[in-house]
Formats: structure tokens, sequence, C-alpha cells
């Protein structure tokens, strides 16, 4: 059985660990209708749409808060 022969230091260890817990920054694509980034595979919060169909009425919602 294989036995190390020095010690591990905290530092190392942490530094070996530390790889493994980076955060991933989120994909973003410009959207193709006003170019907007978004993220993918949801809809634009600039314009409301998703796949080239309009999916929130963005102007309807603005009148009813005034």
């Amino acid at each position: 059985m294989a036995v190390p022969k020095k010690k591990t230091s905290k530092q190392r260890k942490h530094l070996r660990r530390s790889a493994h817990w980076k955060l991933e920054t989120p994909l973003l694509v410009a959207c193709p209708k006003c170019g907007e980034l978004k993220l993918s595979h949801r809809v634009c919060r600039a314009c409301g749409t998703y796949n080239g169909r309009d999916v929130l009425h963005l102007e309807d919602k603005k009148k009813k808060k005034a």
C-alpha cells in the first residue's frame, strides 16, 4: 500500500481543491430582434420575444402600471 512520504500542507490541499468550486459565467447571446444581451433559451426582457414570437406584451404592462 502506498504511503505519502511527506504531509500535504493546507495551502497545497486548498489550491488543489479550489479548481472544483469556481463559478461559471452564464452564457449570454444577442437577441435576434433587438440585439440586447440575454440568457440563451429565455425570453428577452427588452422586447419580450422568444424563438421569433411575441411572448410578453410589454407595452400593455406599462400602460396598466401608469
